[in-house]
Order: structure tokens, then sequence, then C-alpha cells
């Protein structure tokens, strides 16, 4: 089904003014991705220490949706940058970016070669089944009504929902929150960490009546460990793949 965008929120390459220095706020609350000090800086943390986290987060990614062979287009929200939005294309998936925050939008118009819109991942204003899939990486965790997000990318994306997940169950977790505690780290003020048993959980109540597999991976074990990927729900990062069965 054709793509329906609003011209209000669709985003051209050369519009200017795109950047509204005085915009802070998003579901009643202060988040990190409307602050420029944050935003100017995301891309550096994947070109440094995220590195090797990054290459097994792709490569969980792939794995999973890759097996659903309907997938060919894909809306991923919370696209910031585009860092995961322009490597969709490498697995052969066209994808388009949506993103709430103008600073990550301005960074990503310069990146990114293909549909960019910005809007509220709540109000998706894309037609029902305007996508073979839609995607979440590392943004989900933001989200203050998740049921109401999953119900709209179950909307949007006919065949599935790929999602990216920090998980609860890591070491790294302490040292979040205790950083957050002494506020050395603003990213994880407001975000709300999932295992794999807890967001199906939230699936299962967002899509009651429709017919769906879940299946998951976890990744993000130290770099000692003797595997990198498996299906224990400890590691620092999880992908999770929603298969509709009931369309064709």
């Amino acid at each position: 089904m054709e793509k329906e965008k609003s011209a209000t929120h669709v985003i051209a390459k050369a519009q200017s003014g795109l950047l509204h220095q005085g915009l802070k706020n998003w579901q009643g609350r202060k988040e990190w991705f409307f602050n420029r000090k944050n935003t100017d800086t995301y891309e550096l943390y994947y070109e440094g220490p995220y590195k090797r986290a990054e290459k097994w987060q792709k490569k969980v990614l792939e794995q999973l949706v890759s097996q659903d062979k309907r997938v060919n287009t894909l809306l991923e929200f919370g696209c910031g940058t585009t860092r995961f939005t322009r490597w969709w294309a490498e697995i052969g998936i066209e994808a388009t970016g949506g993103d709430i925050s103008p600073f990550m939008l301005s960074q990503a118009m310069h990146r990114f070669g293909g549909d960019l819109v910005m809007a509220d991942s709540h109000h998706m204003p894309f037609k029902d089944h305007s996508f073979d899939a839609l995607a979440f990486v590392t943004t989900f965790e933001y989200y203050k009504d998740p049921v109401k997000v999953i119900r709209e990318a179950a909307r949007v994306g006919k065949y599935g929902i790929v999602m990216g997940m920090m998980n609860k169950i890591t070491p790294k977790f302490i040292r979040r929150r205790t950083q957050q505690f002494f506020g050395k780290n603003p990213f994880y003020e407001t975000a709300r960490f999932y295992t794999p048993k807890t967001l199906i959980a939230v699936i299962d109540e967002a899509l009651k009546g429709r017919k769906y597999t879940v299946e998951w991976t976890t990744t993000g074990l130290p770099k000692w460990f003797p595997v990198q990927q498996w299906n224990l729900p400890v590691g620092d990062f999880f992908g999770l793949y929603v298969q509709f069965k009931d369309v064709d």
C-alpha cells in the first residue's frame, strides 16, 4: 500500500529552520535527545567504545528479521541519526526513518539518503500496512505508553515488528543506574529497561486477538565470554522479532 505522508511531517533535504532551541520536553518530561550536547556527539559513541557492540547487535537483528522473507520495506521509528536505518539496505531492506527529535533528524538529513519523517511514535502518520515491518532499535525503552506504540506498529507494519533492546539483566544495568544516581549519565534517566519476558508480556497485551510468533536472542556479553550470542535472557542487548501469522 502506498505510503501516506503529511506534508507537515516529511522532512525535505533542503529544509531549513528545523531546529528549535527551546524544545526540551516530550511526554511531559525532559529527554536527552532534545539536548544538543547529547545528540551532537551521538554518532561518536558507535564509532568509539560501542563499535564492537554494534557489530553484534546488527548480526542479531539481521538473523531475526531475515527469516521472514516477506520483509522488503521497513519503517524504523526512533531512528535518531539513522545509524541503524542506513544499515538496513546492506541486508536488502528499503528503510524509512522516523523520529520525534529535530536535533537527531537534523543530522539524519545529511547522513541518510532515504525518506525521513518527524512524528510521534504513538501517532504514526501512515496508512495501514504502509511497510512490511516496523523497527525499534534502543528507542522503545523511552515510550510512556508502550502498548499504544506496539498497536501503532502493528497497524503500519504488515508482517512484523523487529526490536533491538537494552536488556535489564546485565551487569551494566547496575553501572547505568549508579551513573544516573550521581548525575553522570543522562541517557537512561527516563528509560525503562526490559527483559525478553517483560517485553513479551507488553506485546501480548497490545496484540490480543492477533496470531503471531515471537523469537528473541541475546548478545552484549563480555568480550572474554566464550560465546557472544545465546538464547538465555542475560546480556546487554537482545533482539526480538514479532512475526504476524494472520496476514497474507
